[in-house]
């Protein structure tokens, strides 16, 4: 059931029926009013899941961001000069040390079963032994500044091992 009242307002004339008017400026207000059933359930007034996730990334969110993806978000910033290797769990009775020797790196991400361990220049003994295990492997991903570079293995992991005196 609905209820209609007809409110007028006219400056000359008056209303003679509901079709014909007899006025120039006349303004018709039609207010309704329908019955609102009451709900029966209430929703929550927040959202879920949403609610509880923080607007800043963490620490540990930044830093498994691409560096170029956080230099066009939070600006340009200075990092030191690393080599990073990326590479996939292989089975090798050796590969357990080579993960070890991983753990000792400045960061160790494992990412859809694929490692990537970033050492800076005074981890390049380190460096030397885990690629020494996985370097083998056609999957194994070779990054300066964690930025695929040409002849990153043929080129710089043998200026390092110069370095460090192998």
């Amino acid at each position: 059931m609905s209820d209609c009242r007809l409110q007028t307002n006219c400056r000359r004339g008056t209303l003679q029926s509901a079709f014909n008017l007899r006025s120039d400026f006349c303004n018709l207000q039609y207010h309704w009013s329908i019955p609102v059933e009451t709900p029966k359930f209430r929703p929550l007034e927040r959202f879920w899941p949403y609610a509880d996730i923080p607007e800043q990334p963490t620490d540990e969110e930044r830093a498994a961001l691409d560096p170029d993806l956080h230099d066009a978000l939070f600006g340009p910033t200075e990092r030191p000069f690393s080599i990073t290797l990326v590479f996939p769990r292989l089975d090798r009775p050796d590969f357990e040390r080579a993960l070890d020797a991983a753990r000792g790196a400045s960061a160790l991400h494992e990412t859809g079963g694929r490692f990537r361990a970033r050492f800076r220049v005074a981890d390049a003994r380190r460096l030397r032994e885990v690629f020494q295990i996985v370097g083998d492997s056609p999957e194994t991903e070779v990054l300066i500044d964690d930025r695929p570079v040409p002849y990153a293995r043929q080129l710089w992991l043998p200026l390092v091992w110069f370095l460090i005196g192998a």
